[in-house]
């Protein structure tokens, strides 16, 4: 898992409150247990006018002019703002694996689903709650100016406008931790790989018709 230190990223604008996994990604692309693979899928069914399929050809799929991820402006985006309860639905892990493959590393929101908010951290993505008032001024700046940038500092739990405007954000002091060092569960467990290999030949020694 990629480190999360300090992200300075494009900002796009998801004017939506409710979004559910099965709008992030939709369930016919679940079949897939790889973490790669899921971007060109994200939103499917809000940023195509045509109904998706695994294996389908996404570069010639017609696309919605009207969503705000195929708009030119927000190309290259690695910041996602939202309104409130985004990630409800389903727990589906696969939603921040498109959301990661698709780009993005942090989403903004006045509050998310508890499972994907979860699953954010274990995948590389940082979820900031923001009060609807902050995240209506993100809004408003992201929108009077094209290619608004935001600065997000996980170390001193900021998030910065073009504007010099600070908000800050309360994270779990080990869940920041694991961001810091880009370590997930299994980046966690290999932190002890020495105890384990000891331990395992221990068990070699004492009950060697296990490894038979």
């Amino acid at each position: 898992m990629d480190k999360f230190t300090i992200l300075d990223g494009l900002v796009a604008p998801l004017d939506r409150a409710n979004v559910d996994t099965d709008a992030i990604i939709p369930k016919q692309f679940l079949k897939s247990i790889k973490r790669s693979g899921f971007g060109p899928n994200l939103f499917d069914e809000w940023r195509y006018l045509d109904h998706g399929e695994p294996g389908m050809d996404n570069s010639s799929r017609p696309l919605n002019p009207d969503f705000v991820l195929n708009q030119p402006r927000y190309q290259g985006a690695q910041i996602l703002i939202a309104r409130e309860n985004f990630g409800c639905g389903s727990s589906r892990e696969h939603a921040p694996w498109a959301l990661l493959d698709y780009g993005f590393r942090a989403v903004i929101a006045p509050s998310f689903a508890d499972i994907f908010f979860n699953n954010c951290f274990k995948n590389g993505i940082l979820p900031i709650v923001l009060d609807a008032d902050g995240v209506d001024q993100l809004f408003k700046e992201v929108a009077a100016q094209p290619g608004c940038r935001l600065s997000v500092d996980l170390d001193s739990q900021t998030v910065t406008t073009p504007g010099g405007h600070m908000f800050s954000f309360d994270v779990d002091s080990f869940r920041k931790y694991c961001l810091l060092n880009g370590l997930d569960d299994i980046g966690l467990s290999l932190q002890h790989a020495d105890k384990i290999r000891a331990y395992e030949e221990r068990r070699r020694q004492s009950e060697p018709w296990v490894f038979n």
